[in-house]
């Protein structure tokens, strides 16, 4: 008797790990308005801050939400997951219900994302290609459009097309003023700090410009 409690005890262990996981997967996405199968390739996932932030201060999201991140739904066989770039890991592939927890404030009960979904046919198969390219990337902290670094919004500019061989979202000067037009104090020492001057105007991207753009439609919002 000792001998099989001893051979099954890992085993049960096992189990209980794996169901509380998935217990804490299908919670999360439940509590969001998520669910995996209303997930496509290409889908759009913007995080906002309802705080705001540097970022937020001198960007525009969609509604006036205070979106400061983005990354996008990779479905790979039963999984979905999101390509984003982050400054933890560069250019990543984040499980759907990591993805969630991440972007839940501590005392909120539901993830601060909303959810696009273009309204023209992209080239998926460029989109996985280059996705692949630049997997590993490290994250570009100080926002230059070149490809050695990636940041969040700048991905998916670069990994989408159409299938025309366009790309789906154009550049954009980069902001870092404020309403009154004056480059923000936090922007003009963070670039000090790395001895360069701030790159307004430079070609960019920034989340809450890709979730005002006319291409996408916010299929899902929820606003606290």
């Amino acid at each position: 008797m000792k001998k099989v409690y001893r051979v099954c005890l890992p085993f049960f262990i096992f189990l209980l790990l794996f169901s509380c996981g998935t217990i804490r997967r299908n919670e999360t996405e439940r509590q969001a308005g998520f669910h995996e199968r209303q997930f496509k390739t290409g889908d759009l996932l913007f995080a906002y801050d309802p705080r705001g932030n540097a970022i937020t201060a001198v960007t525009s999201g969609y509604h006036g939400l205070k979106i400061d991140h983005v990354g996008f739904v990779v479905k790979q066989k039963d999984t979905v997951f999101v390509a984003e770039a982050i400054s933890s890991k560069g250019v990543t592939l984040t499980p759907l219900a990591d993805f969630l927890a991440h972007n839940t404030m501590q005392d909120e009960h539901y993830p601060s994302v909303v959810r696009g979904r273009l309204r023209v046919k992209f080239n998926e198969t460029v989109l996985r290609k280059r996705l692949n390219h630049y997997l590993g990337l490290p994250y570009d902290s100080l926002y230059m459009p070149d490809d050695s670094a990636m940041y969040c919004s700048e991905l998916v500019q670069k990994c989408f097309v159409l299938t025309d061989g366009k790309t789906v979202f154009p550049t954009i000067p980069m902001s870092f003023h404020d309403a009154d037009g004056h480059i923000t104090p936090y922007w003009k020492a963070f670039y000090a700090r790395h001895g360069q001057s701030v790159p307004e105007g430079m070609p960019g991207t920034n989340p809450g410009q890709l979730s005002r753009e006319k291409v996408v439609h916010i299929r899902l919002s929820r606003v606290f």
